[in-house]
Parts: structure tokens; sequence; C-alpha cells
């Protein structure tokens, strides 16, 4: 895969993955957990491969590989980052969500 390619992936994978966390989020809201636990799963996984690409680019490097710094690689380490953040905060939010629906039913709360 080439440079450029690799850059694009990282930035469609973190996007998507964002994508995912935002929706497990309003799912939880929603009060459908096990929807929310699946598609925060599917982030997770899109965030690994996209961390794997990630990787490949800083093995690269480290092995010699003089790469361009451009906007774009910026963008696409942004995006990354960003999308791991989310990803972490939709999980604590999908928990969330879950312990307040099960107040608001009178369920006892098992964790």
């Amino acid at each position: 895969m080439e440079f450029i390619e690799k850059i694009m992936v990282l930035i469609a994978m973190s996007g998507a993955a964002r994508s995912q966390a935002m929706e497990a989020i309003m799912l939880a809201k929603q009060n459908n957990p096990a929807a929310a636990a699946e598609v925060l799963d599917s982030a997770s996984k899109e965030l690994k491969e996209a961390h794997k690409v990630q990787t490949q680019l800083i093995q690269e490097e480290a092995g010699g590989a003089k790469h361009e710094i451009t906007l774009l690689l910026i963008h696409a380490q942004d995006h990354l980052m960003n999308a791991m953040t989310v990803k972490d905060l939709a999980k604590e939010f999908v928990e969330l969500y879950e312990h307040t629906h099960q107040l608001q039913s009178g369920k006892e709360i098992t964790s």
C-alpha cells in the first residue's frame, strides 16, 4: 500500500469508527444496549485496523523511510486520535445510559 493510500485508509477507518461510536451512544439513549454494544464493538475493530496502518507508518519511519509531513497526514492522525477518544467516551455513555434506564425501570443495577 502506498503512503498516500495509507493516509486515506486512516481517515476513512477513523471516520467510520467515530460515526459508529456516536451511533452507539444514540442506541443506548434509545434503551437498546445490545445494539449499542454491537456497534461499539464494530468501532473498536475499525480502530484496531486503523491503528495497524498507523503502526506501519511509524515502523517505516523508524526504519529510515522519509515521508513528507503533509496536512493530509496530520489530518489523518487527528482523525484517528479523535475517533479513539470518542469511542472511549461512547463506552462510558453506553454504560451510563444502561444504568439510567435500569434505574428508571426500577431494576437493580448489577455492576
